[in-house]
């Protein structure tokens, strides 16, 4: 007989996780799967894994992300304190220019933060003329652990899934024997198993390179491009935003050096010497918030209401208990945890989604354009 869950989540990198450990907490039975091993591929795989705040002007993505800093912080420190390092977060200004910048953002930081200046950035051995923020409650995770710490909690699978089938109840998986009412898929920018056009989800070349070295760097930074604090011996770099490349690359440790070369101009880099690269493709939207909630069946709206491709209204039909929790984009680690939550609190208490992370929002722009 089929094994039977209550919720199936597809991809674990740390949106699947999240998922997965969300709705495990509200009592439900969950199944995760994945092609590889946890955290191996994608973005998650890549990641330098910053929990920090957004600056800015204040605008709706900022303020969604800070409330997202905020819950992933207390999130990681309670429950997976051993896989977050609360090194704090120095944003130093890219140039001169960046630098007139913070003096407009800051009436927008939430979070709390202080002014690093010239001599206290020198002092930590980072070569900067500029006034930085320091946010000392950011810090780094450990991104593959932490997804495995996670996953140790939750049945796990690996398995390549091609294909989903409905019977009117359940969703089926055929080949091994699975059934499940609901099934959330956590793919990334790869995806053969729902129509999620609409959501214009798109993939950012990453990569990271782990350097051993003896640096005395306590804190991690920001400028252009990501510095962890020294943790056991290794300095991460990276990883980097190349929207240029549009499929995997295999990883070179060529890229890696060149982030070395890139961090030289503000940290002295001398003894960092290659331990591994790590490199792939995170998935964002089309307007950069989160997509989380129920899949629309694209299908069905387009053959019975061809009208709404011309602009008409029409109420959406969704497709029976399948949802989505992608487009996490380069701030996954700080997103998913109240997505995630989110996410479970609409399949198991049946709370409306929040209309900024909600898919539909996508549907009928994408629909006009056709």
């Amino acid at each position: 007989m089929p094994k039977l869950y209550d919720s199936i989540i597809i991809g674990a990198g740390i949106a699947g996780c999240c998922s997965a450990y969300m709705l495990q907490q509200k009592g439900q039975k969950v199944l995760l799967l994945d092609k590889s091993c946890v955290a191996a591929s994608g973005g998650s795989g890549a990641a330098g894994a910053f929990v920090s705040p957004k600056i800015g002007k204040g605008s709706a993505l900022q303020e969604l992300t800070n409330e997202a800093f905020e819950f992933a912080k207390d999130f990681y420190l309670k429950n997976f304190p051993k896989y977050f390092h609360q090194t704090g977060v120095i944003r130093i200004p890219k140039d001169t220019d960046d630098a007139q910048k913070f003096k407009i953002y800051e009436k927008f930081n939430d979070s709390r933060y202080r002014w690093v200046d010239k001599d206290e950035l020198e002092s930590i051995g980072i070569k900067s003329s500029d006034d930085s923020f320091c946010f000392e409650e950011a810090g780094v995770c450990d991104a593959p652990e932490i997804c495995e710490a996670m996953q140790e909690q939750i049945e796990y699978m690996q398995i390549d899934v091609e294909s989903l089938e409905h019977d009117g109840n359940y969703w089926l998986i055929h080949k091994e024997q699975l059934k499940s009412k609901n099934i959330i898929l956590a793919t990334g920018y790869q995806n053969n198993l729902f129509d999620m056009r609409y959501m214009g989800v798109r993939g950012t070349w990453g990569t990271r390179g782990d350097f051993y070295s003896s640096l005395d760097l306590n804190v991690s930074m920001h400028k252009d491009m990501s510095v962890g604090a020294n943790m056991h011996g290794v300095i991460r770099l990276g990883a980097t935003h190349e929207k240029e490349v549009k499929s995997d690359l295999p990883c070179k440790k060529e890229y890696a050096e060149s982030l070395k070369k890139k961090a030289s101009a503000f940290l002295e880099t001398k003894d960092l010497k290659l331990k591994e690269v790590f490199c792939g493709m995170r998935a964002g939207s089309r307007d950069y918030f989160p997509l989380v909630g129920q899949v629309i069946d694209t299908d069905c709206m387009l053959k019975e209401y061809p009208s709404i491709t011309r602009g008409a209204k029409i109420p959406f039909k969704h497709i029976k208990n399948q949802y989505v929790c992608n487009g996490l984009g380069g701030r996954g680690f700080v997103f998913a945890p109240m997505m995630a939550k989110l996410l479970a609190e609409l399949i198991v208490d049946k709370k409306e989604i929040d209309m900024r992370v909600n898919p539909d929002r996508l549907f009928l722009k994408w629909c006009r354009k056709l």
